[in-house]
């Protein structure tokens, strides 16, 4: 009897110790997989280093793609125009997040397919001004996320041109049209010109085949100098800009640096991409997108190149060369 008792002791406790493992790896097969939307506005090649720091964000707070989030991901590789149809197919996956990327453009198309999917845009340039959000401490609707402050990085890298080059009257600005945060930072820089006495013309390049004569057009107009516009197209492709630049002998200052480029301004937009990744988790966990803050950047970094000062044959102010947080020689 003690023997049979036994077994049937030690049958009753494999039974319940199998059952408890297969409920656990029941549970763990069926714990919902999150369905994050990314809707890219720059080409995949371009977006590399800041989906990196958005996964790594989103792996420091536990959401590990394939395991715990499952990404759907579609680009306009650069084509604005394609954005509106993008963001519709996102919205009929049933995405519980749309994360708006590569500024402005992305964010708009987003809010314009839904008013009910949350949405997270990193690096905005004004959520106000494009009527994303009412404020940016109450957002209200469905969008939020964080501001590279393009509106003041405009006035900022004008007059920072404007100390580098004290007597320079004509300066180029060159937009990409086609975004349309362009119109309100168009506005914005040419208050700030009038303001410091400077003539603004505008220049429009939509895509890599609008360089070049962009560039004559600056040269035939005798620009003394060109700011860039805060755009992917621009930003990617900084190089072919600087080398540009340098071949018409034009000063450049724009948001990122390459030879060619004399200064640039901006802030740290992959700082920006891993902070998304908050509003994501907080989202994910039941938060309203529009109760959470658009968040602002706290540092800016200049960069001076004396190298391309020297080609150019500028002497940039010792005083504007203490200030910089780079200074290449």
């Amino acid at each position: 009897m003690l023997r049979r008792t036994v077994l049937l002791t030690g049958f009753v406790v494999s039974a319940c110790l199998l059952a408890a493992s297969l409920d656990i790896h029941s549970q763990t097969r069926s714990a919902k997989v999150r369905r994050i939307g990314l809707l890219w506005g720059g080409t995949t090649a371009e977006n590399g280093s800041r989906r990196d720091a958005l996964l790594q964000g989103l792996r420091e707070l536990g959401w590990i793609e394939q395991q715990t989030i499952a990404l759907d991901e579609l680009s306009a590789e650069g084509r604005y125009e394609r954005l509106p149809a993008l963001a519709s197919e996102l919205v009929a996956r049933k995405v519980e997040v749309i994360l708006a990327l590569n500024g402005t453009p992305a964010a708009v198309a987003a809010m314009n397919a839904t008013r009910e999917i949350p949405i997270v845009a990193p690096a905005v340039g004004d959520p106000v001004a494009s009527k994303l959000a009412k404020s940016l401490a109450t957002p209200s609707g469905n969008v939020t996320g964080t501001t590279n402050l393009a509106s003041e990085l405009y006035a900022k890298r004008l007059a920072l041109m404007t100390q580098a080059l004290p007597q320079i009257t004509r300066v180029a600005l060159l937009m990409n049209n086609a975004n349309p945060f362009s119109a309100e930072a168009t506005r914005l820089s040419l208050t700030t010109s009038r303001s410091l006495g400077i003539a603004l013309e505008v220049f429009d390049a939509r895509d890599l085949g609008d360089f070049e004569r962009a560039f004559d057009e600056m040269s035939r107009a005798h620009m003394e100098a060109v700011l860039v516009g805060s755009d992917i197209l621009f930003q990617a492709n900084v190089a072919q800009l600087g080398t540009l630049a340098l071949s018409r002998r034009l000063p450049m200052m724009a948001g990122y640096h390459a030879p060619g480029v004399l200064m640039a301004y901006n802030v740290d937009n992959i700082e920006l991409y891993r902070g998304a990744a908050t509003y994501v988790d907080k989202i994910l966990k039941g938060a309203e997108a529009g109760e959470l803050p658009f968040e602002q950047p706290s540092h800016f970094a200049l960069i001076v190149d004396l190298r391309t000062a020297s080609a150019l044959g500028i002497r940039v102010p010792q005083s504007l060369v203490l200030r910089a947080d780079k200074v290449i020689e």
